[in-house]
């Protein structure tokens, strides 16, 4: 993987509000469940996966994609064989479906006391800002995150030396929190949800700072 290639965004180009070191399937799925309004179905959504099969770090997004289109959806973007990353992001973005709600996937680094744990967004996200790529698009109307790694140094490094037990076990959680919240059937949910409090992001002015956790983009 070439690190012009890499596109890595700060956490604070989230738009929105957000669900933070939530532990697990079924914490997210009480997160996505408060974020998301129950009127939306499976035939409402479109899951873009971003990340590339080339680093295990930034495998997350590809494999939710891969393990998504192997229960049977079809309203998939971004899989292993055919990943969507910082190259061919905005093409993809541009062809997305009119009127459909759009859940973006991706992987992210942190603090080491996050790493193993999830995020839910509500509003897009803003791959490549963190490395100067300000020509990639804002993705998804809500986004989840997964922290594979230690961020703040040789990112580049860090995400070809991550640990596939830890980004497998993310992917796992959010396929069985989307399953949960976007069942095949096309029915709407039934989800107990539990007060949850909320962090509002704050938008900095200028350049991104580093910041606790960061996404990566491939």
């Amino acid at each position: 993987m070439a690190k012009g290639n890499v596109a890595v965004a700060h956490e604070d180009v989230f738009s929105g509000v957000k669900y933070g070191r939530l532990n697990g399937a079924t914490e997210l799925t009480t997160a996505l469940s408060a974020l998301i309004p129950n009127h939306l179905t499976v035939n409402d959504v479109i899951f873009v996966c971003i990340g590339t099969d080339r680093s295990s770090g930034d495998s997350l997004g590809p494999l939710v994609g891969t393990f998504l289109r192997g229960i049977g959806y079809g309203n998939v973007v971004g899989t292993l064989d055919d990943p969507t990353h910082a190259v061919n992001l905005a093409e993809r973005v541009a062809g997305l479906p009119a009127g459909k709600t759009v859940i973006a996937i991706d992987a992210c680094l942190g603090q080491s006391s996050s790493v193993g744990l999830l995020n839910a967004h509500k509003g897009a996200i803003k791959p490549g800002a963190g490395v100067g790529k300000t020509h990639l698009p804002e993705v998804g109307d809500y986004a989840i995150s997964g922290v594979v790694n230690v961020g703040g140094f040789m990112e580049y490094f860090v995400l070809q030396n991550t640990r596939l037990s830890v980004v497998m076990k993310l992917a796992k959680d959010i396929t069985s929190a989307l399953v949960n919240i976007f069942p095949l059937s096309g029915e709407s949910r039934v989800v107990e949800t539990e007060v949850i409090a909320i962090e509002p992001v704050k938008k900095k002015r200028g350049r991104p700072r580093k910041v606790k956790e960061a996404l990566v983009t491939v």
